[in-house]
């Protein structure tokens, strides 16, 4: 298999996964803005820093109203990594490897992109149907993933879009859980109040997680969620389970034995798996939160560029 064919598949799932993840954040937090009378920098800042495009969007613009978060997180082509440049890279991805997508694959991306391109600037106007647009972004990248997995074989190609959805779900993951942690760590007299409580559950629905939490918890605790998004084993968008699913497919590209590894990013993701298939909740509490996930995101950070100097650059 070519390392451009690998490194393409990789990134255009990493890029649909990433616009996906931005329209449940957004969605989220304008549903939240219905309910609350919040100042915009507390209700709205914390996204932009969630992302790592701050110092951006700073020099964009003056306030971090409602309007200019959405537009520079959903449609602003001067940011690398709003919704729109994701699907115009991940498009321009799927392009350059046509001969290993299916045409279905290829349909779902390219009309997906004609019917986002055409959106240039929210209105105040818009905001009403606001949610109908991250609904319709979620859905087609539901409708692309549901496509890969039906129509393409699952072969090298399809480990490493694995690879790329999984990567980028765990990085996700902890940033939104940091931004609760440490960005909108609430004052003591707040601890445990409505609005804590609300912020809570809008965390858990910003990953889908509402409805599977309240299967195996009767509370809604800090510790309880962090649990649940860090160390279950069969939510899908929690850590432990993306590493777990990236190591299986890590094992099948480097044909590695049982219990041995094949290459250095494989022994990364094994290494970390087993840290966490060990760790408990209160001792990541104990040594801090934020300095625990803070930690994580480098060496998912790490991973990913060892992918790229083991796959992609030979």
């Amino acid at each position: 298999m070519l390392s451009r064919v690998a490194e393409s598949v990789y990134w255009m799932n990493r890029y649909m996964e990433r616009a996906e993840n931005y329209s449940r954040f957004l969605d989220v937090n304008f549903q939240l803005s219905l309910d609350l009378n919040e100042d915009s920098n507390r209700q709205w800042m914390p996204l932009v820093y969630t992302t790592g495009d701050n110092e951006l969007f700073s020099k964009k613009y003056n306030i971090p109203s409602k309007e200019n978060v959405i537009h520079f997180m959903s449609l602003d082509i001067e940011n690398p990594n709003s919704i729109m440049n994701c699907l115009i890279r991940a498009r321009e991805n799927a392009r350059t490897i046509r001969e290993n997508i299916s045409t279905p694959m290829w349909e779902v991306i390219n009309e997906f992109y004609l019917t986002i391109k055409s959106k240039r600037k929210f209105e105040e106007s818009d905001m009403p149907g606001i949610a109908e647009f991250f609904k319709a972004i979620r859905n087609q990248c539901l409708l692309f993933y549901g496509c890969q997995e039906a129509t393409i074989s699952h072969d090298e190609v399809w480990h490493f879009a694995l690879l790329g959805r999984l990567l980028e779900r765990a990085d996700k993951t902890t940033r939104i859980l940091d931004m609760k942690y440490f960005i909108l760590l609430p004052a003591r007299e707040e601890t445990g109040s409505t609005l804590d409580l609300i912020q809570w559950l809008s965390l858990l629905k910003s990953a889908s997680a509402h409805e599977m939490f309240n299967r195996f918890y009767t509370r809604i605790t800090p510790k309880n969620i962090a649990e649940f998004l860090i160390l279950d084993k069969i939510f899908p968008r929690a850590i432990r389970s993306c590493l777990s699913k990236a190591f299986d497919s890590l094992k099948i590209l480097s044909g590695s034995e049982k219990d041995s590894y094949g290459d250095e990013t494989e022994k990364r993701v094994g290494v970390l798996l087993s840290e966490m298939n060990y760790a408990s909740i209160d001792e990541i509490f104990s040594s801090g939160m934020h300095e625990y996930l803070d930690q994580l995101q480098v060496r998912l950070n790490g991973i990913a560029a060892q992918l790229d100097e083991t796959y992609f650059r030979n």
